[in-house]
């Protein structure tokens, strides 16, 4: 097995998550360590099945079944990241306003999902990173 297709998700992951951490703290003007999860800029989840996608395109063309699995699961993961989690996060807010201040209500996280920028924001990063890394691993 060719280990670049080992790393590339696992360094993606590491290196998109302190990004990530280090935007939201900047944005906050705080240590963000209570943001860090589902949401912000470059979207973790675009940006490792976007460097997958374009490890494989890059090592065994876009004419390769394995791309089309890849792309596939792109979408997906992009489809799912924009609509499909903001609408829980639109939920959760309306539950937190509908239950107020009752001492019983666990308040539930608002922040899910992502917006079109964070998502071209990981679809760019994961595809850098795949360059790199085929670079760094090459054949």
């Amino acid at each position: 097995m060719d280990i670049a297709y080992l790393v590339t998700p696992l360094i993606t992951w590491i290196t998109v998550g302190p990004i990530k951490f280090l935007i939201n703290s900047a944005k906050a003007r705080k240590w963000a360590f209570n943001l860090v999860g589902n949401g912000g800029f470059p979207s973790n989840h675009s940006a490792v099945v976007s460097s997958m996608a374009t490890l494989i395109a890059l090592r065994e063309g876009i004419g390769h079944p394995a791309f089309g699995v890849a792309v596939t699961l792109c979408f997906i993961v992009i489809i799912d990241a924009n609509s499909l989690r903001q609408h829980v996060g639109k939920q959760a807010a309306a539950i937190n306003r509908l239950a107020g201040k009752d001492d019983g209500h666990q308040w539930l996280r608002e922040r899910m999902g992502h917006t079109l920028v964070e998502i071209a924001g990981g679809l760019c990063t994961g595809i850098a990173i795949a360059h790199v890394i085929n670079h760094f691993f090459g054949r």
